[in-house]
């Protein structure tokens, strides 16, 4: 493991910043949707499907799907989404797809539907109780479908940095292994090599006392910034720091590639829907 570098602790102030601001996942928004952006704030069952969502396709896209996902079936009611199977599976289909895995998510949909009802009594919120260590909540989320250790840690930290849900043993928090946060970790100079161990030992030296106050701070740069190709190092929040070593790359499921559709057109889209 490599000690704390400039880079590092440059990520750590922008961390920090986003933090005071209680910065959503996309820095000031979540969708750039007033109002799928109020369904997610305001319903945590929007907001734990919204985390489902998130996973090959855009961020803004993957949480505006909650809202276009009640449009088409004109409810988001635990009980019917539980229940309606056909129905659920039918509006990801409808055009423009609601995701870019319409044979996988809708059976998260249902489940998680299920697990709320059956172990949360239909509230999203009993998953996070004010107090609850960051470790239980890590293990209640990671028992849903579609969740897994990077989901669940990008979830955490939404959690407690922009809805101020008091969570106790921050310092046991995480950075998700996103292709983004994995980008930055290597060309700043924190990781010597690309592994989920790696990325987590290098996020505890950088902030020990809360290492997912790099997460969206990493995730922002990745996107912005040190992007795969023609990288904006002189832009960048951690140009004046950073080593800079712009050869270095990741493999993993990105949106690279076709141009995909961002959250207004998608819900232009579904206005179109009878």
């Amino acid at each position: 493991m490599r000690g704390v570098t400039p880079a590092g602790d440059a990520l750590r102030r922008f961390g920090e910043e986003l933090a005071r601001q209680g910065a959503a996942q996309v820095g000031g928004s979540f969708t750039g949707l007033r109002e799928a952006d109020a369904l997610i704030r305001t319903s945590p069952e929007a907001f734990l499907l919204g985390v489902l969502f998130t996973q090959g396709i855009p961020a803004e896209r993957a949480w505006a799907a909650p809202y276009l996902l009640r449009q088409r079936l004109g409810h988001l009611d635990l009980q019917k989404l539980a229940r309606d199977t056909g129905e659920v599976a039918a509006a990801f289909v409808m055009p423009p797809a609601l995701h870019r895995f319409v044979h996988t998510v809708p059976g998260w949909i249902v489940d998680a539907a299920r697990r709320l009802i059956a172990e949360y009594g239909g509230s999203a919120s009993a998953i996070w109780p004010s107090g609850s260590h960051v470790l239980d909540v890590t293990r209640r989320l990671l028992a849903f479908q579609g969740i897994g250790e990077k989901k669940a840690a990008m979830t955490v930290e939404i959690l407690m940095r922009h809805f101020g849900v008091p969570l106790t043993g921050a310092e046991f928090g995480n950075v998700a292994y996103d292709v983004h946060v994995r980008r930055v970790f290597l060309r700043a100079g924190l990781v010597a090599e690309d592994s989920a161990t790696a990325v987590r030992d290098a996020a505890q030296a950088a902030c020990p006392a809360s290492p997912g106050t790099l997460d969206l701070a990493a995730w922002l740069v990745g996107r912005q910034w040190c992007r795969p190709r023609d990288p904006r190092c002189d832009e960048c929040r951690l140009g004046a720091v950073c080593p800079r070593w712009t050869s270095l790359g990741v493999k993993g499921v990105g949106v690279a590639g076709r141009v995909p559709m961002s959250a207004p057109a998608l819900l232009e889209g579904s206005k179109e829907q009878p």
